[in-house]
């Protein structure tokens, strides 16, 4: 059973344009690993990149690139509400306490931004890292089987 529903998989659309040959080619090669990546893949694709903006956010803020770190923050803030939104509370026992941890990161996110508040964007690593890993542990003790995907070509994933 799939705690989530990627049917819609919006993150997934809101790639940025390619700008470079190298932007294309990384763009079309997210593309199809989104479209061959099974549902619980495509989960923890959506925390690998997280956790990378969360990475990329804390180092701007450190350096005080606050405009780097805008950027970073934001784009973790739509794959956390992608994750919150795909979230089937009714699936699974936990659904409930994972969605309330998502609302916590959003708010915490929208913090680290406003406030430019780099403990803000550590707590949300703290919390977000240890579900990554679970995600990743149980894709990879799940069979391996295409997922049935709508329309999503890889957004929340970026390309860079």
């Amino acid at each position: 059973m799939n705690a989530y529903d990627l049917s819609g998989a919006a993150a997934f659309r809101q790639a940025a344009q390619p700008r470079s040959v190298t932007d294309q080619r990384r763009a079309q090669y997210t593309n199809e690993s989104v479209l061959s990546a099974t549902p619980a893949q495509l989960v923890t694709m959506l925390y690998d990149r997280l956790l990378l903006d969360l990475h990329r956010a804390e180092a701007a803020q450190v350096s005080t690139d606050w405009d780097a770190a805008r950027d970073q923050l934001l784009h973790a803030q739509a794959i956390v509400g992608e994750l919150s939104s795909t979230l089937r509370i009714d699936a699974w026992d936990g659904g409930e306490g994972l969605l309330a941890i998502y609302n916590y990161a959003s708010t915490s996110l929208i913090t680290a931004n406003v406030h430019r508040d780099v403990q803000a964007t550590r707590d949300c690593v703290r919390i977000l890292e240890p579900l990554r890993q679970a995600w990743h542990d149980a894709a990879a003790a799940m069979p391996a089987a295409p997922a049935v995907i709508g329309q999503h070509a890889g957004g929340a994933l970026g390309v860079a």
